[in-house]
């Protein structure tokens, strides 16, 4: 009996030892587990945020990881990887957008004129009745697109200006750059048409109501030698072709012809260059008066404008009719003198 107790007690020690031995060797393999998996996170007993002091620094240098609120212990902590991120654009490195029709800029000539009026009208359409828009005086340069076919610069600011004010600086062509290839197909079409009509005197026909082409250089030239000349009657000549029309070919020639270029007593003393009122039998008291030859020439267009163009006397030959109905010659002199100082240029 006694031997009995001593083989089952030598077994309950065994088993004993045995399960010792087995729990020893289950924890040495659960705690190895968990040392090569590194340091678990801490739960806060109070909140239940994350401590990350406790995370490896390789997960805290990611950006934008997001940590969930908790973990348990025994979960270990999964990081997916983050896709690339581009940088947000900023003012220096943001890139714009091309536009749907680039711009293509190219040099283009333009032409620049100095006014020679004492002070010239920029109105909003080529025409002596038009809007004011700017007044401007003497000597001042400007850049000019195109020529219209009656001589109006089209300003590259804005605005028309009579050509015959102004004198064109041939050698002085400034670049510009047009703002597409179609602008600029348009501009250098319109100065090439500029070029070819740039200050060139048109040959004089009986039309009165014309363009003459001329500017004050011209008609300097034409009235150099005679008793016209300096007196300033360039501007005031040009200023009736602008306003009524009156072209300056027959203002001039007229002139010549009335008042014997210039020499005549009613034109020295009275500075009427047309005879106006010059009733015959008693032409000198009854011819009207002027403070300037200036002022002679202005009435000139006025009249001629008001009681003959505006009335259908419009060429050379129907004004000799009531003008001076006297001399059937009068267009003929008139038509004469109009052709040699074309001709004269």
């Amino acid at each position: 009996m006694h031997r009995e107790h001593r083989q089952w007690l030598a077994y309950f020690l065994s088993g004993i030892v045995l399960l010792c031995l087995g729990f020893y060797l289950v924890s040495s393999i659960f705690n190895h587990a968990s040392a090569a998996s590194g340091p678990q996170p801490k739960a806060s007993a109070i909140t239940g945020a994350i401590d990350r002091t406790s995370i490896p620094n390789a997960y805290m240098s990611l950006p934008n990881v997001h940590l969930p609120s908790a973990v348990a212990e025994s979960s270990p902590i999964t990081i997916p990887p983050q896709p690339p991120q581009s940088p947000a654009p900023t003012a220096s490195t943001a890139v714009s957008q091309p536009p749907s029709q680039p711009a293509i800029r190219e040099d283009v000539k333009m032409h620049t004129y100095e006014i020679t009026a004492y002070y010239l009208n920029v109105r909003d359409q080529p025409d002596p009745k038009a809007k004011i828009l700017n007044v401007l005086a003497q000597g001042t340069i400007i850049e000019a697109l195109l020529q219209t076919d009656n001589r109006w610069l089209k300003l590259k600011d804005g605005g028309y200006v009579h050509g015959g004010y102004a004198k064109p600086l041939k050698d002085d062509i400034v670049k510009i750059a047009s703002l597409s290839s179609e602008n600029n197909a348009v501009i250098e079409s319109e100065e090439n048409d500029l070029e070819e009509r740039v200050s060139e005197p048109s040959k004089p026909t009986s039309s009165v109501k014309s363009e003459s082409g001329l500017s004050e250089d011209d008609i300097s030239e034409i009235l150099e030698g005679t008793d016209l000349a300096d007196h300033g009657l360039e501007e005031a000549i040009l200023d009736i072709e602008e306003e009524y029309g009156i072209n300056a070919y027959f203002t001039i020639a007229v002139m010549k012809l009335e008042s014997g270029n210039g020499e005549s007593r009613i034109a020295k003393i009275k500075n009427n260059l047309f005879g106006l009122n010059a009733i015959a039998g008693d032409a000198f008291n009854k011819a009207l008066s002027f403070e300037t030859k200036a002022d002679c020439v202005r009435m000139f267009g006025q009249l001629i404008a008001e009681k003959y163009v505006d009335k259908g006397y419009t060429t050379v030959e129907r004004i000799n009719k009531k003008y001076c109905p006297a001399n059937s010659k009068w267009s003929s002199h008139v038509k004469n003198i109009m052709a040699r100082d074309y001709r004269s240029l």
